[in-house]
């Protein structure tokens, strides 16, 4: 039965989301739980902020790399199953990812805002929408020194990106469309605190907090 290779791709996507990198960097470098200083958020932003380049690094890779596991891990699952589901089952490890990721399992259901597992998601199944996001995003973030207002821009610009993409390349739009917008609303979600901050003019930039 197709249920069964769904559940086991929703539930490794939602359990190698739940692996967050910046809390377990902070406590195997510092003995420390990011989550209680600085912003409060398990992400790369606030890590930078507070540790620096390398522990940011790093939770760049582990977050970047579960990402692009669960999709691995989908494709591979299906294809030892036999069957087909009609579209690349990576997308669905994608969200449960995501979920894992803001919503942790391991961590209390307290983790992240979803941008570094986004990117390793659309790296694998859209990296075109990925390419045209970062075309509009990369020099907000750079002029701004707000990686939220990126993170924002972006997630509004991808559904309108990877909608132009499938109709680019004749492809059927509702799949792809479908779930890169559920990633784009679980992103800003996350991010509605730094949103409000936006809107006010307080938002801080991320510069790295001097010792």
């Amino acid at each position: 039965m197709i249920i069964v290779p769904l559940i086991l791709t929703a539930a490794s996507g939602y359990l190698l989301g739940s692996i967050n990198s910046a809390i377990l960097v902070s406590r195997w470098l510092k003995g420390q739980d990011i989550r209680q200083f600085g912003s409060g958020n398990a992400g790369v932003t606030n890590m930078y902020r507070v540790y620096g380049k390398i522990p940011a690094l790093l939770t760049v890779l582990g977050d970047f790399g579960k990402a692009a596991l669960a999709v691995l891990v989908a494709r591979l699952i299906f294809r030892l199953s036999g069957y087909d589901p009609g579209f690349d089952p990576g997308y669905l490890a994608g969200l449960l990812a995501l979920i894992g990721h803001i919503y942790p399992v391991y961590f209390g259901f307290r983790g992240g805002k979803g941008v570094m597992p986004l990117i390793g998601v659309l790296c694998l199944v859209n990296w075109l929408a990925l390419l045209i996001v970062a075309v509009i995003t990369v020099p907000l973030v750079l002029l701004s020194r707000r990686m939220s207002l990126g993170s924002v821009a972006g997630s509004i610009a991808l559904p309108f990106a990877t909608y132009g993409m499938t109709q680019f390349k004749n492809q059927d739009p509702l799949v792809a469309t479908g779930f890169v917008t559920a990633y784009a609303i679980l992103v800003l979600v996350a991010h509605r605190g730094n949103i409000k901050r936006l809107i006010k003019g307080t938002e801080q930039p991320f510069a790295k907090k001097k010792s």
